[in-house]
């Protein structure tokens, strides 16, 4: 049996419904939460960690990110960039993409997740170069086993080249059959459907310009029969409708209607350009959005109606997005821009800080069909986030310990992050791996990719 108590924490916020409670201990064991209480005597052999200056907070769930992006950050030539030029460049380097590069971008994206509180996370990989052979969504698993991360990667795909008049290189495209197949292989392979399981596979077609309408059709045919869930991207940009109008002659919700690609079991990431008669669609089958603040933000694509959403019943989850157009995998910085930019867009009163945690935790389980997960209670998963508000930059703000973490602070790193049970993010550190070495790989393959 292991365990591990968590003494006297100066604030647990359970979720975003509940009171919170001050000077609490929280006992673990085997991976779950068996008790909260006052004064809690552990068994022999637990450790036990002081959290009289923390708040614990159930870790984070992730809903949208491209994990490969990491090595391509703040390249001078699209920083500026929209998202259509944005993409026709940085596929020249994403086209050199390797299993060491998947690999190890994997590793650094989940190390940043998981030291600012985010313990379960999808990746949309949709990139697989001719010539590569890799199992990239293997290499994937094999770095979340690494870091000890709750993990629900996609096997992502794209088959409409610049040939066929999509947006990617003929040479990151693969056929539909190659991909149906693969697609097959990695649920076989890989997915676990128990409710608290540490891996699950998603299916998600890249976006409406870069897969046909029948690979849309028959990968959400493939995902229903082995009850997986479905995503992609939908209404990012303008030039998103003007693409699906011109090739399909109908906007991209109705699209996803002809494609089957629609339901409770999908979550679109981004969803700005939706009107008022889609976000109806949109609520009546269900459909869950995978909203992606800062990425919006840094390529100027617009604003995500999440008000609009939230009051219409539509589930929204929250998601760094990749680290090419973010730049980074800070996962507190993207509950904090998700806080301040609705209101931006609707006012002071848009969002409140347990709007973000709701979104953060557990709408972002059922989005990635979890149960049993994204709450610190009895019987729940012990994955959580524990947060030291005893420095400086807290001070004044702790009347709400638990909104001070994103209405205050400039340091988004947790103390210690623990998933399934497992300590992995340790006085600041990463446990599964040594951060000298993931610094010095991820640098040297990013020279590479971009050099060549």
């Amino acid at each position: 049996m292991s365990a591990l108590l968590l003494q006297n924490c100066f604030h647990i916020q359970p979720s975003a419904d509940a009171e919170g409670i001050r000077g609490a201990d929280v006992l673990i064991e085997d991976g779950s939460i068996s008790r909260i209480g006052r004064g809690i005597v552990p068994p022999r052999e637990a450790r036990q960690i002081d959290c009289s200056h923390h708040v614990v907070v159930p870790g984070f769930i992730n809903t949208h990110h491209h994990f490969f992006q990491t090595l391509t950050r703040n390249l001078p030539a699209v920083q500026n960039a929209k998202l259509f030029d944005w993409l026709v460049y940085l596929y020249e380097i994403w086209k050199r993409i390797d299993g060491e590069a998947v690999y190890w971008s994997s590793v650094l994206a989940m190390g940043e997740l998981l030291k600012t509180g985010c313990t379960c996370s999808t990746d949309h990989l949709y990139l697989y170069p001719r010539g590569v052979h890799d199992d990239f969504p293997g290499l994937q698993f094999k770095a979340a086993e690494k870091l000890g991360m709750r993990f629900s990667p996609s096997r992502g795909s794209m088959s409409l080249g610049r040939k066929d008049g999509g947006l990617p290189p003929d040479t990151v495209v693969q056929d539909e059959e190659t991909i149906l197949s693969d697609s097959e292989r990695a649920i076989t392979a890989y997915h676990d459907p128990s409710p608290r399981s540490m891996r699950k596979i998603v299916l998600a077609p890249c976006s409406p310009f870069s897969v046909s309408e029948r690979l849309m059709l028959e990968s959400a045919r493939l995902a229903r029969r082995h009850g997986v869930r479905l995503h992609t991207h939908l209404a990012e940009t303008a030039d998103e409708d003007e693409f699906c109008l011109s090739k399909y002659g109908v906007r991209p919700v109705e699209l996803m209607e002809r494609c089957e690609f629609i339901g409770p079991d999908v979550f679109y990431a981004h969803g700005i350009f939706f009107n008022d008669d889609e976000l109806k669609t949109l609520h009546a089958r269900g459909v869950h959005i995978a909203h992606c603040p800062s990425s919006n933000m840094r390529l100027g694509s617009g604003f995500c109606r999440v008000r609009d959403m939230l009051d219409l019943g539509i589930p929204v989850s929250l998601a760094v997005d990749g680290s090419a157009s973010n730049d980074s995998s800070d996962f507190l910085g993207e509950m904090r821009h998700a806080l301040l930019l609705q209101r931006v867009w609707k006012g002071s009163g848009a969002l409140g800080a347990r709007d973000v945690l709701r979104m953060a935790t557990v709408t972002g389980a059922q989005a990635l069909g979890f149960e049993g997960i994204g709450r610190v209670e009895q019987g729940y998963a012990a994955d959580l986030a524990i947060f030291d508000v005893g420095r400086m930059e807290y001070c004044g703000g702790l009347s709400d310990p638990f909104a001070a973490l994103l209405f205050a602070g400039y340091d988004h790193g947790t103390a210690y992050t623990i998933c399934n049970g497992k300590v992995v993010v340790d006085n600041g550190r990463l446990t599964g791996v040594e951060e000298e070495e993931l610094i010095r790989e991820a640098n040297a393959i990013s020279e590479r990719l971009i050099r060549a």
